[in-house]
């Protein structure tokens, strides 16, 4: 043990493809129980009511208590083991999810209830997502990140591709606490596997450095916001967050409005949409993309807008799915070279925060654009608002491109940093 505790501080990278997949298998078994429970709560309450109101509660509850825990969660994962971070958050999710169980099988099925747990799973997420994107450079050498990331979407597209069939054939045959229980189980498993993996502290963890929580923060706000590359691309990402809400959650909507409403057609549109996004995975993670990472977030916004173009116009089931698929597809190109270029650029020591403020920007915005479709798909059709959206998603692929200064950041080049030594748990 002590040879390979001198070897991991020599090479942080040591036995790299095998901690890294032990790692993302961990992760990918959490995500099958988390993502069954989230599609349960998410169908459940649509079906039941048929609101976009509701649909739009849902939303909020799932996301506003994650960017409220991002504030902390970042400084956190910069100052603490962030491999007990994600240990914490995971095993808090799933003591939660057993009370709603107990809670439940006592005879309290409501709303509410599955409300309340969505947003105490939210905290629970807020806390581990920024441990998890910034514990994968400790563990994988810098020119493998965006390959790397790209394979482990494509992981959790499998997962997220049997799920909703797992999730529909449970609701349909049996109760919903049935598909939370199995959440309990995979998370015991995921957290005994992570335990056995050697992952290294970082470098601010193990020197237990002893500042302020504030001025953390601060310091956090302060690098992500003043970077000459992070505050475009945060400008970016945060517009495309806002236009991509109505076809990323009113899907459901869509499908009921046009279609009809049958657990099947959810089940087919939610496939559809991960079997692309496996594909767009398995194309990032063997191609590894443009090498200026920039220009293939700007080729999957520009295919990701007319593409929704397409399915908002259809009338046709099968035409839908298709399209759905390519639209899954092209969310690889615009998310594993946006993690990639901050596990690249971002300081070791302050990636945590850099990756909460991402956080925030998504889990702020998500809501709040919920707050405005979901209403307004009582008013007018959702395939209309989907279509609009495109259209400017499309408009801003062209701003990105006209941005010549941002554009040219985008080429991959080694971040060297001093001091990089790291210790053994």
């Amino acid at each position: 043990m002590e040879n390979s505790t001198i070897i991991e501080n020599q090479n942080p990278f040591a036995n790299w493809k095998q901690k890294t997949a032990l790692f993302f298998g961990s992760q990918a078994i959490t995500l099958f129980g988390s993502s069954l429970v989230l599609y349960a709560i998410i169908w459940y309450i649509t079906l039941t009511t048929g609101s976009g109101v509701m649909t739009t509660m849902i939303i909020i509850c799932s996301f506003v208590p994650q960017f409220a825990i991002s504030f902390f969660s970042g400084v956190w994962a910069d100052k603490y083991n962030r491999k007990m971070l994600i240990i914490l958050a995971d095993g808090g999710i799933a003591l939660a999810t057993l009370a709603l169980i107990v809670y439940m099988l006592a005879g309290n099925d409501s709303i509410p209830a599955l409300l309340f747990i969505a947003a105490v799973r939210s905290v629970g997420a807020g806390i581990q997502t920024p441990a998890v994107n910034a514990i994968i450079p400790q563990i994988v050498p810098p020119e493998k990140l965006i390959k790397v990331n790209g394979i482990n979407g494509s992981l959790q597209s499998i997962v997220n591709l049997a799920t909703p069939a797992v999730a529909g054939a449970i609701l349909i045959a049996g109760e919903i606490y049935n598909i939370m229980m199995i959440d309990v189980v995979t998370a015991a498993i995921g957290i005994g596997i992570l335990l056995l993996i050697p992952i290294a502290k970082h470098k601010r963890a193990q020197e237990n450095v002893q500042t302020s929580y504030f001025a953390d923060l601060k310091e956090g706000f302060k690098y992500s916001f003043n970077h000459p590359f992070f505050k475009p691309l945060f400008i970016v990402y945060a517009f495309f967050t806002i236009l991509c809400v109505p076809a990323s959650f009113l899907n459901i909507l869509m499908v009921t409005q046009v279609f009809g409403e049958n657990y099947l057609y959810l089940t087919l549109n939610e496939m559809s949409f991960f079997i692309g996004m496996l594909i767009g995975g398995l194309v990032i993670g063997t191609w590894g993309g443009f090498k200026n990472r920039v220009k293939t977030i700007l080729v999957g916004l520009a295919a990701f807008g007319v593409l929704t173009c397409g399915f908002g116009l259809t009338q046709t089931l099968w035409v839908y799915l298709i399209l759905m698929s390519l639209v899954g597809l092209m969310m690889p190109f615009v998310n594993s070279p946006t993690m990639s270029l901050i596990q690249e650029k971002a300081d070791s020591d302050k990636q945590g925060r850099v990756f909460s403020v991402l956080q925030m920007i998504m889990t702020a915005l998500m809501p709040l654009a919920m707050l405005f479709f979901g209403p307004l798909a009582d008013i007018i059709p959702v395939q209309q608002i989907v279509v609009y959206c495109g259209i400017l998603i499309v408009i801003l692929a062209v701003v990105v491109l006209f941005n010549k200064k941002f554009y040219q950041q985008g080429v991959f080049e080694v971040k060297k940093e001093a001091g990089n030594s790291e210790t053994q748990l």
